[in-house]
């Protein structure tokens, strides 16, 4: 028997640390996150970036997305 993907609000394999930061930031359900910035979610103790590539690949999979991820700086002349 196959263990399902979402056993609450949000996808099982994020993790419990991450499951938590969500909810205690007022999240109680996936597609709440769409539009929600990388950085913001970041920010949350317990978001690591495994839990941050989950999420979004749960999102697209509804048809969602979250917002940009930070812009990265481009490399200095001459380096």
């Amino acid at each position: 028997m196959k263990t399902p993907l979402h056993d609450g609000p949000f996808p099982r394999n994020i993790g419990q640390p991450a499951t938590r930061a969500l909810i205690a930031a007022g999240y109680t359900e996936l597609r709440q996150l769409d539009g929600v910035p990388h950085a913001e979610l970041k920010r949350l103790h317990g978001m690591g970036p495994t839990a941050l590539v989950r999420l979004q690949n749960a999102l697209e999979a509804q048809g969602l997305s979250l917002g940009s991820p930070p812009a990265r700086k481009a490399p200095a002349d001459g380096a």
